[in-house]
């Protein structure tokens, strides 16, 4: 074979590597199962099961162990950016996020704001993205000089302010200049409200959330 016919053989052969890499994202976990998002579809794994050609090495706090077929290992994070199995990372393109849910049927997600880690709880009673003040100011939200306004909430009216936040960040899909409130009280999770959610078409079957971009 002369040295070009080499070259055009290698050529091939990694675009043919690059073609099998497989896209997959650490959606959840439920028990000893991890949520895995494989090239758009979800999978429950344990340890040791595969699917799509992608095995479960190890699940710990947080963060999964997978390896596709002879290749490395790969370590994925809640919540992190989706890993191609045979190297390199995936721009943020998809258009669906995969929640499973969790302990009393709540669908929760890491995600980011503004590229600051948070956690975020599905809240399709909530008119907008609401978050308290303590996580706003951990994340270096700027809501103080905000327009302030009123919420109704189960305990009566409480005093807000308006935001609009650059970046929002679930699973694999990221949306800019969401409507949001800061509001005084302690809360666990980041609600995610309509002015998120509205931007997506909901599908729930059984414990699995589906939410599909609509543009």
């Amino acid at each position: 074979m002369t040295s070009r016919h080499a070259w055009v053989g290698a050529g091939l052969a990694a675009l043919c590597a690059f073609a099998q890499a497989q896209s997959v994202t650490l959606a959840g976990s439920m028990g000893n199962k991890a949520l895995l998002v494989i090239d758009g579809q979800p999978h429950t794994l344990a340890v040791g099961q595969s699917a799509a050609g992608v095995t479960l090495q190890q699940l710990g706090d947080g963060q999964a162990t997978v390896q596709q077929g002879g290749g490395s290992p790969t370590t994925l994070r809640l919540g992190g950016a989706p890993a191609r199995l045979a190297g390199g990372t995936v721009p943020v393109q998809a258009k669906e996020i995969v929640l499973q849910a969790g302990l009393g049927g709540h669908f929760t997600s890491s995600g980011a704001i503004n590229g600051r880690p948070v956690q975020f709880m599905v809240d399709t009673g909530a008119t907008v993205v609401a978050l308290s003040q303590s996580e706003a100011e951990r994340i270096g939200l700027d809501y103080r000089q905000a327009q302030r306004g009123t919420a109704q909430t189960a305990n009566g009216p409480v005093p807000v302010h308006r935001v609009s936040l650059n970046r929002v960040r679930v699973g694999e899909v990221e949306l800019n200049n969401v409507e949001a409130i800061v509001m005084p009280a302690q809360m666990p999770y980041v609600l995610l409200g309509n002015s998120f959610l509205t931007r997506f078409q909901m599908r729930r079957d059984n414990d699995v959330l589906r939410l599909e971009k609509r543009y």
